[in-house]
């Protein structure tokens, strides 16, 4: 599926194209950073879905969707943006936003609601009963939180979490447990969580004698 990201932070405009184009099935055919240059891209490509924010420099993001429909363009919306106020969410519904994405969010978030909305997509053909509408619907709902895995705590992995947050140059397994209180091991567990989920990154540390030891650093503009 096509996707066009409109997005006035120009970090943040990679960030989601980057986040979209890792999710199996879905092509970023344009980035736009404005509500103008959103239309001009819309009139030469085709798009199946926009990742849209509200709060746009040339106008708001319902009324660049607005004009979009008026002039016949039925492409998905998913909005991505910090708006929470639940009349702009009411009326981002009535023009056809599938789902909202809050800012900051992970790229474990994105994905699952493009993967949920690739099932929506998929449901083709006429239902056999409302069984299976409410099953297509129900593709587009976002999940509960996922558990942890077996042996990890909440608690613990707040800490863990807090404290690379606030350790930009990164920090190693043994660095970030004896911070938080817990073992070298145990703390690696947190940290390779915390890259499963999208939200930290590691890279080997060299120029010390023997095996070089990972660092973990914070991914920005994740949650």
């Amino acid at each position: 599926m096509r996707v066009l990201v409109v997005e006035d932070d120009p970090v943040a405009a990679d960030a989601h194209a980057l986040y979209a184009g890792r999710v199996r099935g879905f092509q970023v055919v344009g980035v736009a950073h404005s509500r103008a240059a959103a239309v001009r891209l819309l009139e030469r490509t085709p798009v199946d879905l926009i990742l849209l924010d509200l709060y746009l420099p040339d106008g708001h993001g319902l009324h660049l969707l607005r004009s979009l429909r008026a002039a016949g363009h039925s492409a998905d919306v998913i909005a991505v943006t910090s708006a929470r106020d639940l009349a702009v969410v009411r009326e981002g519904v009535s023009l056809g936003v599938v789902q909202y994405v809050l800012k900051p969010f992970t790229f474990a978030t994105l994905r699952d609601r493009l993967v949920r909305y690739a099932e929506f997509r998929a449901a083709v053909g006429e239902a056999s009963g409302q069984d299976e509408v409410d099953r297509a619907l129900a593709a587009l709902r976002a999940p509960q939180p996922a558990a942890l895995p077996k042996g990890l705590s909440g608690p613990t992995l707040a800490a863990v979490t807090r404290t690379l947050r606030e350790a930009p140059e990164g920090l190693t397994a043994a660095e970030a447990g004896a911070a938080v209180g817990i073992s070298r091991i145990t703390a690696r567990r947190y940290l390779e969580h915390l890259v499963t989920a999208g939200r930290a990154e590691r890279s080997p540390q060299y120029g010390q004698v023997g095996r070089p030891e990972l660092q973990y650093r914070w991914l920005p503009g994740t949650r």
